[in-house]
Parts: structure tokens; sequence; C-alpha cells
């Protein structure tokens, strides 16, 4: 069986990656023409460290792929040229083992991960390829089981210092792929590092949290963690089941058996602006923090949910999505920030730059610092350009985010305070979800299916691209 290329989305050609290599957080100040762009906000010392390993910033999905690993390139161009290496631990950690990749994926999905490659696809079967989920959302490219080891490592390694206590706040920009199931891979995403990084922090912490604000549902890391109290998941998303990627994340979606009202979600639509999101976020997650009481936080980033992304509908600036991180992080807990969606390379660059800023305790300059790439950021090459400007329409009225803050408070009535864990290196239910919810799951995913292919135009297969 020869696997469909991916070229089902128009291509656009600046979002074709820059002619030179990435740059490495080593390079020469000189080279980069540095100078100081920012004022400290705060003088308290917060101790940041950086993860992240430049070759994943060379694989490639395809070129009319929405998912570009470059934009981690601009992303640290903008670090470099702001000068905040000088300000935090930078690390270039190693790639994940395959045994720290079993400690949630399967090992015949991470066997056909290591094993297949464009050029030998025909030695599968088409049951495998379509067992492992693989197909336009997720193709077959060079380097898949590479590029998953590397982002996941980089996530383990920002979980293990946290641990440590070698860091308050670690940030892995390639990492938060939300996706990524126990054995197949969805939405763009192969290896769920935020899983692994997650049952890293258990064997320290007995509860995390975990927030996601990608514009799509944190699915992936809801159903690895159905089933348990240690972990309470918080999803704000786009919500339409029948014609939004993942099609999961209802009010509804609550957990079950241990886990059961650990699973949050604040279920959104089309176009929720900056004042909305900013007072919507900040008044459930304060009240999940008070009640919950974790001692350890994920935070996933992604950056599609700002406005005038490829595939997101939602109207947010940069400050506004800053403000998200700026909050979680005043809990002053062990903090690990990653990234995660965002299809606008020059836009998700400004946000993680901005992002590390503001956990660093930074204002940056609004002019952007002198550099090799700057016609990505042309014409304002300002760090906040207006990203409003050609807006969805806002369709949550108040009553729809006054209902979702209170379906969420009413979740947190059930919990009646903090759960007393005992301390386990794995958490029992971890493996997976139970058996009854895991089919529950499949029969909903079959039923949306069948949905979206009446919709379908084009041969258009339903996944991240049907936004």
């Amino acid at each position: 069986m020869v696997v469909k290329t991916y070229d089902t989305f128009p291509s656009d050609p600046r979002d074709e990656p820059p002619p030179s290599g990435p740059p490495t957080l080593t390079v020469d100040d000189k080279t980069l023409g540095y100078r100081q762009l920012f004022t400290v906000k705060d003088s308290s010392k917060v101790k940041v460290s950086y993860h992240h390993n430049p070759a994943a910033d060379e694989h490639h999905f395809g070129a009319t792929h929405p998912m570009k690993p470059w934009r981690l390139t601009l992303t640290n161009q903008l670090v470099l040229g702001y000068g905040m290496h000088h300000l935090m631990d930078v690390y270039v950690p190693r790639r994940a083992s395959e045994d720290e990749l079993a400690d949630f994926h399967s090992t015949d999905y991470l066997e056909f991960l290591r094993r297949v490659t464009p050029h030998n696809t025909d030695t599968f079967s088409s049951d495998m390829i379509t067992k492992y989920n693989i197909g336009d959302d997720c193709p077959i490219f060079d380097g898949m089981y590479d590029f998953g080891s590397l982002y996941a490592g980089a996530s383990l390694d920002g979980a293990r210092k946290l641990i440590n206590h070698q860091s308050d706040i670690a940030i892995n920009w390639s990492g938060g792929l939300h996706h990524a199931k126990k054995s197949e891979a969805s939405g763009f995403c192969y290896i769920n590092d935020i899983v692994l990084a997650i049952l890293q922090l258990l064997r320290h912490h007995p509860r995390v949290l975990y927030i996601d604000i990608d514009v799509h549902h944190g699915d992936g890391v809801e159903q690895a963690f159905w089933s348990t109290d240690r972990v309470m998941t918080l999803s704000f998303h786009k919500y339409d089941p029948k014609e939004f990627f993942p099609g999961t994340g209802g009010f509804d979606d609550i957990g079950a058996g241990n886990g059961k009202h650990y699973a949050l979600n604040v279920p959104l639509k089309d176009g929720i602006d900056d004042n909305s999101y900013i007072l919507l976020f900040k008044s459930i997650s304060e009240a999940v923090l008070l009640s919950y009481r974790p001692s350890a936080i994920v935070l996933q980033c992604g950056a599609d949910s700002l406005g005038c992304d490829r595939l997101g509908c939602f109207n947010l600036n940069i400050k506004a999505h800053g403000a998200c991180v700026d909050f979680i992080k005043s809990f002053n807990l062990p903090l690990l920030v990653l990234g995660g969606g965002g299809y606008t390379p020059r836009n998700v660059s400004r946000l993680w730059a901005y992002e590390t800023g503001l956990c660093l305790n930074l204002e940056l300059d609004n002019k952007l610092p002198a550099s090799q790439y700057a016609d990505w950021w042309k014409p304002d090459y300002t760090l906040h350009p207006d990203l409003a400007t050609t807006k969805h329409e806002n369709k949550n009225t108040r009553k729809h985010l006054e209902l979702a803050r209170q379906k969420v408070l009413e979740q947190l009535r059930y919990l009646k305070g903090a759960p007393s864990v005992q301390m386990q290196e794995i958490p029992p239910d971890i493996g997976g979800v139970s058996m009854d919810v895991e089919d529950r799951i499949k029969e909903e995913k079959a039923e949306l299916e069948s949905e979206r292919k009446k919709a379908e135009k084009g041969g258009l297969k339903g996944g991240e691209l049907f936004t």
C-alpha cells in the first residue's frame, strides 16, 4: 500500500522555511547584533530553564502540511535576539529512549514508528496503517520516530529539572503534542510528550494539574488520565463535535472511576476575544488551583488559539494569551511550559518569545531585534501586531461563558477538597483508560467520523484540517 502524500491543503509561500539552517542557542551575540531589548518587571529571582534540541527544527511533514517544525527556528531567533538566553539555563536535551517512550506508548506502535519510512510503506499492510491512524493529518515522513523522541526528550528533561529543584519553570516549545494516544497518532501528534512528562512528575508530586489553552481539545492527555485523581486536566478549546477536530471536550466529559470530576472542559465557540478569554481563564483556573491544590503544573500553550492562525478560529492577541501564562506563573508552583499547535509561524514565534520573557519576569520591547530572518516579521517588525484584524464573529454570548464557568465550579463541588493520595511510582490506571470508557470513545469517534464523511468535499479526510 502506498500512503497518499499530504496534498490537500493549499501552499502558502510565506510558510516555507528560511534557506539557512536553524540558529542554536550558543550563537555569538555579535553575530546577531545583540542589544538589550527588555526591562525587568520583577526583581525576584526565578530559575528558568530552556530545553530544546535544534535537530527537532529540521524535520518536515511535507511542503503543504500546516505543521512546520521550523517555527522553532524563528522562536529561538527571537529568544537569542532579545538576549534572554543569558538569563536562563539552556539545555540541549538527549532524545527520549524507547524505554522512556514505552512508559505510555505501546511497544508495537513504537516499533512501527521506528521502522516505517516513506520508502517502505508497501511492506506494511493497509490494516496496520489504519490501525495507527496514519494518513493526511499524520503522514509518514523521514525521521518521524526521531522527531518524536526529540521533543519528548526535551519535555522529560524539563520535568526532571523541576523534580530536582534545578528549575522553577522549565520551557520546551517543541513539546505539547497533546493528541497522540497510547497506540495511535492523531492530529499531527505521534508521541504524547505531555503524558510522559506528567508521569515523570508523578514520581515525586502527589497531584499534577494539566492546563491546555490550545484551540483544540487536549484529548490525548485527558484520555490517558481519565480514571485517576492524581492528575486533573483542564482544557479551554473550540468545541463543535461534528465540524471541529477532535470533536471531544464537552461539558459531560468529566472522567470516570477514581478520576470522575477530574477532567474539566471549557468548550468555546468561534471568535472569543481577549477580555472574555482572560476573565474566563482566570476565574476558572484560580478556582481549580484552590480546590485541587496541585504541587506541580503543566501548561500547554498552543499558539493556534491566536487570531489569524491558519487553522484557528479565535480572536486572541499575543498579550491575552500571555496573560494566561503570567497568571499561572503567579501561583509559584513548579511549572512545565510546553508548545503545541500554531500554524502561522511568524506569530507562533512572537508568542512563544513573549511568553519566555514572561517566565523570566521581563517586559520585551515591541520592536523586534535585528535578525537575519527579519523579513518574516514584516511589514511592522513588532512583537505585538493586531491579530484581530480579520475577525471571526464572536459567537460566545455572556450566557454561554457564564454557563461554562458554572459547569466547572459545579464539578469542583463534587471533589470536596484536594484528594489525599498514596504515593506510587505510577498510578494504577495510567496505563490506559478502562475498557468501558475506551469502548465509548471508539463508538463516539466512529459516529463523528461518519458525520464528517457526509460533509467532506474533494476527498478531504477529517481531522485538524477539518476546521
